[in-house]
């Protein structure tokens, strides 16, 4: 795990939306939490099962290679991510950004809180 002092340096340079290309390293309950991504990055990443399909079956499985854009990061000192290619994102992203998350497209290319 990253020092307090570190994990806010590194944060200053990250943006909402900005895309990493990564890789899956754990999936550890299939269907349950979501997906642990490395991004090349000191911390690690990881996509919510929310943002993920609803099958299981349909998420990227470990050592799978794909491009993720930073979704959230607060003090947890974890990159939370969204996938980027439709076929590893929730089937109803639309709707769930406009229930959950309305000022998402509004944030994109901004600096991470």
């Amino acid at each position: 795990m990253v020092a307090e002092a570190e994990w806010t340096r590194m944060r200053r340079g990250l943006r909402f939306g900005q895309v990493f290309e990564g890789t899956v390293v754990r999936v550890p309950r299939p269907g349950a939490i979501g997906i642990f991504v490395d991004i090349g990055l000191s911390v690690g990443g990881f996509v919510d099962v929310a943002l993920l399909p609803e099958r299981s079956d349909d998420w990227p499985v470990e050592g799978t290679v794909t491009a993720f854009e930073i979704w959230w990061a607060d003090s947890r000192r974890q990159i939370r991510l969204k996938p980027s290619d439709p076929r590893y994102l929730c089937d109803d992203f639309t709707d769930f950004v406009d229930r959950f998350r309305p000022q998402w497209p509004s944030q994109i290319g901004r600096p991470l809180p």
